[in-house]
């Protein structure tokens, strides 16, 4: 069973040529991979209610303006750590256990900062997006455990091909803000924005797909247990990236009834 095979950047074939497979520590386990990615979403809810909370202590005796100012280094901060610790746990998977709990904490400061101000402008989004994001997370399960959603070769290569599209369009988008140019579909409410945005929720739903088979064939191959927590923040990666964009999706939607 090849490991390698996945469309996953997170989960490549160069992961498991920087692992030491004769571990005495145990092998990866299903229940293992999913104990660890409960814990990433405990330590991102607690550090996303420290930005959260700061932002409306700001927020409701104060100004909006100053709210922003009061996390915004934090968001910052969340947001570059974040993607540090990503590269990290990327080139070394064998750290991933430090690495991906440190990732939480990072992704959580950004995530309660954005999602304070999208609660600020619509209030009560916040709620329907965690809602929806953990409603897609199990209905992809149920679907892949169900067998009815398996990660062919076919599926995977168009996964792949779909993320890879989405993040050249996201780079050229801030390329092309740095200029002062603004590209007016990903950002506006038209119908080829929110269009947009629901082919990207589609897209990153089924990467859940490629992160589901991976924990699955891992387990069955006897990978490391180290890798429990790089499947964890695998996991998590996707998750996040879920929960952005329906939140995106579901703000552009309700900035179409104001």
């Amino acid at each position: 069973m090849n490991l390698s095979k996945s469309s996953n950047p997170v989960f490549g074939q160069s992961v498991f040529n920087r692992l030491d497979s004769r571990s005495d520590a145990g092998v990866m386990t299903i229940n293992g991979t999913m104990n660890k990615t409960g814990l990433m979403l405990l330590i991102v809810l607690f550090a996303a209610i420290f930005t959260w909370r700061k932002f409306f202590g700001m927020y409701e005796y104060s100004s909006p303006e100053a709210a922003v100012s009061a996390i915004q280094w934090w968001m910052i901060g969340g947001a570059i750590g974040g993607f540090i610790t990503a590269i990290i746990t990327t080139f070394r998977p064998q750290s991933s256990n430090v690495t991906a709990p440190i990732y939480a904490v990072f992704e959580g400061l950004f995530l309660g900062g954005i999602s304070a101000f999208f609660e600020a402008q619509y209030p009560g989004l916040v709620m329907r997006a965690v809602a929806l994001t953990l409603g897609v997370f199990f209905v992809m399960l149920m679907l892949f455990r169900n067998g009815k959603l398996r990660a062919s070769g076919k599926l995977k290569m168009g996964i792949l091909a779909a993320t890879g599209g989405i993040a050249l369009v996201y780079f050229v988008s801030f390329i092309a803000g740095m200029f002062g140019a603004n590209l007016g579909f990903l950002y506006g409410n038209s119908n080829i924005s929110i269009g947009f945005s629901l082919i990207v929720v589609v897209i990153a739903a089924l990467n859940l797909i490629l992160d589901f088979d991976f924990i699955e064939r891992g387990s069955q191959a006897g990978a490391p247990k180290i890798m429990e927590w790089y499947g964890a923040f695998g996991l998590m990666v996707t998750l996040i990236w879920l929960y952005i964009e329906i939140l995106r999706l579901l703000a552009k939607l309700a900035s179409r009834r104001d």
